[in-house]
């Protein structure tokens, strides 16, 4: 398996306002179906139970890729992003390093390819030609998955169906129902699972990643 650090970003000088008796800063998360929205509204409401002078707005955005220009526009005030989307901003990968800072990094999460377990697919090469689910367009699963493929000398888009997703909530259907042989990240980490390949990239090999290694493997669901 391989594990995202989801990070909370903001800017460096800030954009709420000082002084106010009420401080209201506004939260991206990504879209609905998603843990982002799910957490995004519980860690507004804490703030507001720990904290009443800070109101924390929840505004749902495309996700990870599409938090961080917001975030540089002055839009939002905090965005909540996969740790592989944040590492290229904060790099300047793909362009000028962004003048964010980490406000917090607020949890790890197993991900794996999540396949049915009457399948018969007992390794990752075994899903090559099939159709897969990355999920959404805007998540930074995508690129997280990217990066790990590529130290696995595969693509994402030659080498297997790549689906990617209007909601977060369309993909564990399409894999209990056939439609998809697998996806990423899988339905449920709590889930009564088995993994089993687990396969050990190093994620710098071609990308300049920040030189880790990374599992990824098969989870096998009930």
């Amino acid at each position: 398996m391989f594990v995202r650090f989801v990070v909370a970003l903001a800017f460096v000088a800030g954009s709420a306002a000082q002084g106010a008796e009420v401080t209201s800063l506004v939260l991206g998360t990504a879209i609905p179906g998603g843990g982002f929205t799910v957490y995004g509204e519980a860690l507004a409401n804490a703030v507001r139970d720990a904290d009443p002078s800070l109101d924390i707005r929840v505004q749902q955005t495309a996700g990870s890729k599409e938090n961080i220009p917001l975030l540089e526009s002055g839009v939002i005030d905090l965005r909540l992003v996969e740790g592989t989307a944040a590492y290229e901003a904060l790099s300047g990968i793909g362009g000028a390093p962004a003048g964010l800072t980490v406000v917090a990094a607020m949890y790890p999460t197993p991900a794996m390819f999540a396949v049915r377990a009457d399948s018969a697919y007992r390794a990752i090469a075994d899903l090559r030609g099939r159709r897969v689910v990355f999920g959404a367009k805007g998540s930074g699963f995508v690129l997280l998955a990217r990066y790990v493929l590529d130290g696995l000398g595969l693509d994402f888009q030659r080498d297997f169906v790549a689906v990617l997703l209007e909601s977060a909530k369309e993909g564990p259907p399409m894999v209990l129902d056939g439609k998809a042989a697998a996806k990423i990240p899988p339905t449920a980490s709590r889930a009564p699972c088995t993994a089993r390949n687990r396969h050990c990239a190093n994620v710098s090999r071609r990308r300049g990643g920040p030189g880790s290694k990374r599992c990824a493997g098969l989870l096998r669901l009930p």
